[in-house]
This record gives C-alpha cells, sequence and structure tokens, in this order.
C-alpha cells in the first residue's frame, strides 16, 4: 500500500501552525494576516432543483495581496450550515479576471475582458479555487511564507481592474427518489434529452454536467412537501498585504481524463481536458475490495517546474484516492478522501467531507521542468458511477524560504510573542507532544516505491 510521502512530524507542525496565526495575529514584514467573511448571492432551491450560476465582480479583497486560504460552504438565512443530504455542493469555483474600468458588461470571454487563468494545464480549469462536497473538512491552507500572489498593478493592463467570478453548483436533495443518483447527474432522473443550449446528448452518455444544468429538475416522490429554500455560499478569505516576505506559488490543476497531444506545428502541448467520466462496475465474478476498483491514469510532462508546496486532489461519491507519481513509481503526493459517518454539516454518512493534503518539508520535494509525471485516480466499483472527476490542485515555487526548522519557529512565536496564558500552555503542549511523537515517527518504514493503487474502501 502506498502511503502519501509526507512527513508527520511536520504536518503537525503546519497545524500548530495554523493555530497560531489566527491566536497571536500572524505577520509578515509589517503587514498583519486579514481575514474577511463574504456571502454570494443568494439561491433559492426547492426538493430536486438544481442550481449552476456564475456570480461576476463577487466581493473579494482588493490590492496588492498574497491569499493564505480560501474556504466556503453552503449555509441558509440563519447563517447554518446545511448539510449534504439537503443540498450536495457539487463544487464551487473562483476565478480571476481583468475587466476594462467603466465597462458594465461583466462577463467573461468578451472584448473587454481578459480571463486569468492558472498556469494551467486545462483550458477548462483555469480557477484559483474550486473544490466540491469536501469543502468544509479541506485544508486549503497556503504554508509560510507562500501565498497566492494577486493585484499586483505592475501585472493588470492599463485601464483594467481586477475582478472575481464564483460559479456555485448545486443539488437539492430532499424527497428525490435517488439522492446518489441525483448528486451524480443520471440523466434518466433529470428527463433531459438535450443540454442547457439545446444540443442532443449523445445516447451513450449516461449521466454528468450535461444533464444537471442550471434550473434542471431531478425526479422527487410524490405525496412529500418541502418549502423552497433560500441559500447562500459563505467564503472565507485569509490573506497579507503583499510585502518581499512572501514567496509566490502558481497553481496548477491536472486532469485524469486529459488527451493531451502535441499541436501540429510542434509550438506547445494541446490538452483536451474533458474533466468527468463514467466508472463501470465491475463483474460479478470479481468480489475482493481490493480488486473492485476502477484505476484511472495519465501519463503527461510538467510545464514548468519547483518546489511542490501543497497537493490535493477533487473526487466525487465512490473515489477511494488519488496521487501524483514520478515516472519511475516515486510518489510525488497521494490525497485520500474523508468520508463521514453521522448527519451533522461536515460528517454526513455516505459523503466525502474532506480530502487529505500534502504540505512537503520545503524544498524536499522539486518537479523539475518537463518531468514525465503520472496522475493516478481511483474509484469503487461495485456500482455505475455518473459524472466523477478525476482532478489535482498542486502549488509550486521557484523559490525557497531561510532554512529554519519548523518547530524552532513556533517555538521563537512562543518567546517573541505577548501570548495570554492559556494560548501560550496550548501552544507549549502542542510543542511537546509533537516532541515526542518525534521520536517514534523515526522509527517507522519508509514509504513504499511502486505503482500499487493507493489505500482503498469501498465507499458508495
Amino acid at each position: 500500500m502506498v502511503k502519501p510521502r509526507l512527513s508527520w512530524l511536520y504536518n503537525l507542525c503546519v497545524l500548530l501552525a495554523l493555530f497560531s496565526e489566527f491566536s497571536l495575529g500572524r505577520k509578515h514584514g509589517k503587514s498583519i494576516m486579514k481575514s474577511a467573511i463574504y456571502h454570494s448571492p443568494e439561491f433559492i432551491m426547492q426538493p430536486g432543483s438544481v442550481v449552476n450560476r456564475f456570480y461576476f465582480n463577487i466581493d473579494f479583497p482588493r490590492n496588492h495581496i498574497g491569499i493564505k486560504s480560501f474556504n466556503a460552504e453552503v449555509v441558509n438565512e440563519a447563517g447554518e450550515a446545511v448539510p449534504l443530504h439537503n443540498t450536495y455542493l457539487h463544487h464551487w469555483v473562483v476565478a480571476r479576471y481583468y475587466l476594462r474600468v467603466g465597462n458594465q458588461d461583466d462577463k467573461l470571454n468578451q472584448s473587454h475582458s481578459v480571463y486569468v487563468r492558472n498556469s494551467g494545464v486545462c483550458q477548462n480549469l483555469g480557477q484559483y479555487f474550486g473544490l466540491g462536497s469536501e469543502t468544509r473538512r479541506t485544508i486549503t491552507h497556503v504554508p509560510d511564507p507562500y501565498a497566492i500572489e494577486v493585484g499586483n498593478p505592475a501585472e493588470i493592463p492599463e485601464g483594467y481592474e481586477e475582478r472575481w467570478m464564483l460559479n456555485v453548483h448545486a443539488i437539492d436533495t430532499r424527497n428525490v427518489v435517488d439522492k446518489l443518483g441525483c448528486t451524480e447527474c443520471r440523466c434518466s432522473l433529470y428527463n433531459v434529452t438535450i443540454d442547457e443550449y439545446g444540443r442532443p446528448i449523445r445516447p451513450d452518455y449516461e449521466g454528468g454536467l450535461y444533464c444537471c444544468y442550471d434550473r434542471a429538475q431531478c425526479r422527487v416522490k410524490k405525496g412529500l412537501e418541502h418549502s423552497p429554500r433560500r441559500l447562500y455560499l459563505r467564503y472565507t478569505v485569509n490573506w497579507f498585504d503583499w510585502d518581499k516576505s512572501l514567496l509566490p506559488v502558481r497553481i496548477y490543476i491536472f486532469d485524469v481524463t486529459d488527451s493531451w497531444t502535441i499541436s501540429e506545428d510542434s509550438t506547445g502541448v494541446k490538452h483536451q481536458c474533458k474533466v468527468e467520466y463514467e466508472v463501470e462496475p465491475c463483474k460479478p465474478s470479481v468480489v475482493s475490495n481490493d480488486k473492485c476498483v476502477d484505476s484511472k491514469r495519465l501519463s503527461f510532462h510538467m510545464p514548468q517546474g519547483g518546489y511542490l508546496i501543497y497537493g490535493v486532489a477533487h473526487q466525487h461519491s465512490g473515489g477511494v484516492g488519488s496521487a501524483l507519481y514520478r515516472k519511475d513509481g516515486r510518489v510525488v503526493c497521494a490525497s485520500m478522501p474523508i468520508y463521514g459517518n453521522g448527519k451533522v454539516a461536515g460528517n454526513e454518512a455516505g459523503y466525502i467531507v474532506g480530502m487529505s493534503t500534502c504540505y512537503p518539508k520545503p524544498g524536499s520535494l522539486m518537479i523539475h521542468d518537463g518531468e514525465a509525471l503520472v496522475l493516478e485516480s481511483n474509484y469503487s466499483s461495485f456500482q455505475k458511477h455518473t459524472g466523477v472527476m478525476g482532478l489535482f490542485y498542486i502549488m509550486v515555487a521557484d523559490q525557497l524560504p531561510q532554512r529554519i526548522s519548523h518547530l524552532d519557529s513556533l517555538i521563537s512565536k512562543v518567546e517573541g510573542a505577548q501570548l495570554p496564558v492559556s494560548g501560550g500552555i496550548v501552544l507549549l503542549l502542542g510543542i511537546v507532544v509533537v516532541a515526542v511523537l518525534a521520536v517514534g515517527i523515526r522509527k517507522r518504514n519508509q514509504i513504499e516505491d511502486g505503482y500499487q493503487p493507493v489505500s482503498m474502501s469501498g465507499h458508495i
């Protein structure tokens, strides 16, 4: 079994660093970390309904900043978290663009706007941030001293201003005949044969984004009534004003469905990312958990390398893990789903409520320019799944910070900060725990190599 190539000690330090950032008022140079909570425009949902809305010029921090994290969840009018078994969050996506100053037609793909994509590689996956049902329990923190640089005046074309777009895709599954089928966008449950643009859906397409577009309706049970609900996507942004103490990262999103080719004029690579795919059920003769798994792989070349800073996968229900490998089989980053086992928001049984993340030690993992990598996405195939995804989001950096151990950094925060007594005790206890665990961790075996699938369990 391949384990994520992570240092347990480092991850514990990351968690303690997160605590200290928020409790002590984290600083970079003369800048103090800022935080703001925003809400999308309201969207009204009733049983079986679908929203797939695009909101332009959303509330967002302005000026030249370094983003440290972006977190989001669906809430009701009272600000209460809405569980996935009521409203399934298929995905939310945040994209960046420039708009000509004074122009009122605030849309992308127009002559007066410029879509500011991430560093690659898919033309249709240019967002800076985006998650799905896993949003509440997936860590999005960018480790120090790194940040996502935006709002740099030197990069914004003259006569334009920077803006942000939010896409929210949600499905109300109250009183539907088949919750999984509705969330997997099975075309038969939506009773559609054409897509949202009026184009015929091919006969062999059983489910996915083409069938659960905005204002589509999934089949509901008869006899039960539920009132419409006014919902919002609440999102929290943490950032610093940009200064020289911050180091920028580049964002890449890879898609296991990418059928890339060399362009005809040999000037580069042409990517064709389909975003979604189907998982066929395993044969009745295959009943073992370890064998009833659909494993999809993509080999590709890293356009521009750097030091890996962060990594996380995106999967749907049925996902059992995803990983990036080097060509020789060594793990670059493995990301595993966290399934809920309760009823409250953030722990809904049967749903992916989080994805594990990779935080390599700074400088420990370099991806070279043009290096051959393999992306693997695994799903349970005990039953058919439609519209699943196998995306992998990473951040890489060109520069390394000054070499200082994260444990020493935490200790220096305690020594140099004016802590409340309780905060100091908690942080010091955390450091002691990390030190004790480090002794045991040193005895652990080295990470296994090879293309063995990442750890699996038969979730549906």
